[in-house]
């Protein structure tokens, strides 16, 4: 193993902990890895360090045995982390709440306050403080850093962060649009510059992360004007189980008159929504083998998603007024032609024009898929949350 630093980034779910090492100076990625379904019968765990693929599939009771998995398939593939060169471990957490924004090095008294924010990120944020006590305990000696998905969004200005509802009320219980996925539509935003050649401060910019999670911004100058997620993670964008914008009238609806719980309601909302709500799948590759074959409900979840996703588009270009570049990224952004294509057909009035050509590529790498006449360019740029966290880790230890 290299002798160059390296941060272990953790993303903790509430039935997952997924990990990779990380060197921030180089940007590349030694090791990366998950293990899923922690606390069920069948649990799974699996590991690529190298050349070298290591798996299990032993029950995995807890989030402390996960990250104890984790280490011995380190150990397992070769590489012990006490010789890799480890001067952090990075924590993605969701929310980061009004006061909590820049990377921080994280205690006790951060602990707390995570936990008090659990109410407004109530899958998110639990399973990350677990995440992080569980590493504190096994890695006492290295600095741990928490790094937010909301801090991207926290100067939004005002007229995109505030909700038209009761002031006195929204000030007291903290509710405003924080907005998600962040570190992807920052890093996505700077490695679009830099693939154009521009500074981000000269740019007019739609990002469109699109993964199981599904999220767009509107950044100017390098911030961001607006973007799609809310208060939580639910607003906005049709996403793989969640609903997105959804007339708040509809959660009145179902517990007045069809008596559903709150928490049955946000339990369907969040899980049993979205692409899956309405085509019973997630996968956008099976989704598609289904339209082929003719089945309605996978084409009206298609078009579903396609329909919202477009008028998000077309609000950012009102608001926008010119835009520069638009990215595709995530999952369903970087590997999904057809997506991209639909969600910007018959826009070239409003000069934004694919190449079908490029479009179709399979290729990895950031590209362009515009066509050449087309006044607003649109890229494929893949993104890469954890090295972002890995490189927001640095920044913290150096200082």
């Amino acid at each position: 193993m290299s002798a160059e630093r390296t941060v272990l980034v953790l993303n903790s779910g509430s039935s997952s902990v997924k990990f990779q090492l990380i060197q921030p100076d180089s940007g590349a990625s030694l090791a990366d890895g998950v293990v899923e379904r922690i606390g069920e019968e069948s649990s799974s765990a699996s590991l690529t360090l190298g050349e070298r693929e290591v798996s299990r599939d032993d029950k995995v009771a807890d989030h402390e045995a996960a990250l104890r998995t984790a280490f011995e398939l380190f150990e397992e593939a070769g590489a012990q982390l006490g010789s890799v060169g480890l001067v952090a471990v990075g924590h993605r957490v969701v929310h980061g709440g009004p006061d909590l924004y820049r990377p921080t090095l994280i205690d006790d008294a951060l602990v707390a306050e995570l936990e008090e924010l659990a109410p407004m990120a109530p899958l998110h944020n639990p399973p990350a403080v677990l995440g992080i006590n569980v590493a504190r305990k096994a890695l006492p000696d290295l600095p741990h850093v928490a790094v937010f998905d909301t801090a991207f969004f926290h100067d939004l200005p005002p007229a995109a962060a505030t909700y038209a509802i009761d002031r006195d009320i929204a000030e007291q219980w903290h509710i405003r649009r924080y907005g998600f996925h962040g570190t992807s539509h920052q890093y996505v935003s700077e490695q679009a510059a830099a693939f154009l050649g521009a500074a981000p401060e000269s740019l007019n910019q739609i990002v469109l992360h699109l993964g199981n999670g599904a999220s767009a911004s509107a950044i100017v100058g390098g911030r961001p004007v607006d973007t799609s997620m809310g208060l939580t993670p639910m607003e906005g964008l049709v996403m793989g189980t969640r609903s997105g914008d959804i007339d708040p009238g509809v959660v009145m609806y179902l517990w007045r008159t069809a008596g559903m719980s709150v928490e049955d309601i946000e339990t369907m909302l969040n899980k049993r929504a979205g692409v899956r709500g309405l085509g019973g799948e997630v996968d956008f590759r099976v989704l598609h083998e289904r339209i082929e074959s003719g089945d309605e409900q996978a084409q009206l979840a298609y078009d579903v998603y396609i329909h919202r996703l477009r008028k998000y588009i077309g609000a950012y270009l009102a608001l926008l007024g010119t835009t520069d570049v638009i990215s595709f990224t995530a999952g369903v952004g970087e590997n999904d032609a057809a997506v991209r294509r639909d969600a910007l057909s018959g826009l070239a009035p409003l000069g934004v024009e694919l190449d079908e050509h490029l479009n179709a590529s399979p290729a990895k790498a950031a590209r362009r898929i515009s066509a050449d006449r087309s006044p607003t360019t649109v890229l494929v740029v893949p993104t890469n949350e954890e090295l972002a966290i890995a490189r927001a880790c640095v920044q913290v230890v150096d200082e």
